[in-house]
């Protein structure tokens, strides 16, 4: 015996008849808004709006509250904002549904109540998503479904539609499934991975929050929390959509012995994470130095990278691993107060007494230099008779401040040191070399044999 084929989606929703229900729906939806009891229902929904608006206070102040209580603007600020904003439009159409079977139980007509009750249902939506979700194309999309489901739902197409749908039946790998159940599944599962994306944001903004966590402990578990969400997110949506997960367990352990291979440096920099933050070798705020020449403030450290920004305001990724694997200067590891040697040269014959006055006076005009604090004062230093000039070095403790501005704190005292320099009259020599030539005899000789050479050469 044959099976009978299911009604195609098009025969199902007969359009002729659908056509001619949308015009009857909407004769008698402009009759509505003309006749006595159309009255009724527009006082019906000031009333409602009305009493939405006083019931709404408490949790809109509530909310706010809870926003202005947050540090920082994080998912928790961002929530209570969007709630406080929709709370009153969300009582007010709670009150239009308990309205709606009450006019029905006194024989009043009810469309325009319906029809407003479904506009507020889905306005309220619409302003959900386009608050909480960033991607244009994404939120433009759920705000024309959510509209189309309510004007389906207006002209009262919303139930035959989905009557359709469920009756619709295709195949897809020997499994046999309705159009209504696939759309259902994937809703579903788009909604438990935004739910675990958004939990996952939640956890990592309240970790990075905790006075008791490191920001670099705090960082590291909020990945950590968010990948896990996410995960759980996808299985939820895998067995929603009805993917067997015993089998996917297999498939993944197969898979995953050939790709652990291919992963190996992600998971290296990820157990190299753990260890920076164990052992708090490298913590946020840090001014470092790395082998490979980057230089700059540690602003982040996730759980493959650490973000590094430099003076010139460059973000700059580096895997975590070369922070185990490699030398790493940290300027604030200790503490941030540093000695710095700006080496400077002056001609021989110059005074080293005025050539120390005018050091430690430059030393006293730059800011960076640490002042008021017992052995750690400016020096000048004689460091070597060099080859045209005497090298002295200017010794000086930085200020903590100065340490992260390496370029800029070298920079200003050399500019200080030509100005004390030049205001002591003391001379920056130029390289020099003298040539002393003994006897020029052999210069002679040389030019005339080859002159001999020449002559004899064109004879």
């Amino acid at each position: 015996m044959e099976e009978e084929t299911s009604p195609s989606l098009l025969n199902s929703l007969k359009f002729q008849d659908v056509l001619h229900s949308i015009q009857d729906d909407l004769v008698k939806l402009a009759a509505e808004f003309v006749s006595y009891a159309s009255l009724w229902q527009f006082l019906a929904i000031v009333i409602a709006g009305i009493a939405g608006f006083f019931l709404s206070r408490v949790p809109v102040t509530r909310l706010k509250k809870l926003a202005a209580s947050r540090e920082r603007p994080d998912v928790l600020f961002h929530a209570s904002i969007s709630s406080a904003r929709i709370v009153w439009p969300v009582v007010t159409a709670l009150l239009l549904w308990v309205t709606i079977p009450a006019f029905e139980q006194f024989g009043l007509r009810n469309e325009i109540l319906r029809v407003a009750a479904s506009l507020l249902n889905a306005w309220i939506i619409v302003r959900l998503i386009t608050s909480n979700i960033r991607d244009g194309m994404v939120a433009n999309t759920l705000a024309l479904l959510a509209w189309l489901i309510a004007a389906l739902y207006i002209l009262r197409l919303l139930q035959p539609v989905t009557q359709s749908l469920d009756s619709t039946i295709i195949e897809l790998g020997g499994v046999k499934f309705s159009i209504l159940r696939l759309l259902t599944s994937l809703a579903v599962a788009a909604f438990a991975l935004w739910l675990g994306r958004i939990a996952g944001d939640a956890a990592q903004a309240q970790l990075r929050s905790s006075k008791k966590l490191t920001p670099s402990m705090a960082g590291l578990l909020g990945q950590v929390l968010k990948i896990a969400f996410i995960i759980i997110a996808i299985l939820i949506a895998l067995q929603v959509v009805g993917v067997n997960l015993t089998a996917l367990t297999i498939l993944s352990g197969t898979l995953g012995i050939g790709i652990g291979f291919g992963l190996q440096a992600i998971f290296s920099n990820f157990v190299s994470g753990l260890i920076i933050l164990i052992e708090k070798s490298v913590k946020v705020g840090d001014f470092i130095e790395l082998q490979s020449g980057v230089t700059g403030l540690v602003r982040e450290i996730n759980i493959r990278s650490t973000l590094v920004t430099t003076n010139d305001n460059v973000d700059i990724l580096v895997p975590n691993e070369e922070f185990i694997k490699a030398q790493v200067i940290n300027w604030t590891h200790r503490e941030a107060r540093r000695r710095v040697r700006v080496p400077f040269g002056v001609a021989y014959g110059s005074d080293k007494e005025l050539v120390r006055k005018a050091g430690l006076e430059a030393a006293e005009e730059v800011e960076w230099t640490l002042k008021g604090m017992p052995g750690r004062t400016p020096q000048v230093w004689l460091t070597k008779f060099g080859d045209s000039a005497l090298e002295f070095e200017l010794v000086v403790w930085l200020t903590d401040a100065a340490v992260s501005r390496p370029a800029r704190v070298v920079a200003d005292y050399n500019w200080a040191l030509h100005t004390a320099l030049e205001k002591y009259e003391l001379e920056i020599p130029f390289p020099q070399r003298d040539l002393h030539l003994k006897s020029a005899t052999g210069l002679n000789v040389t030019v005339e044999t080859r002159k001999a050479k020449f002559d004899s050469e064109t004879d």
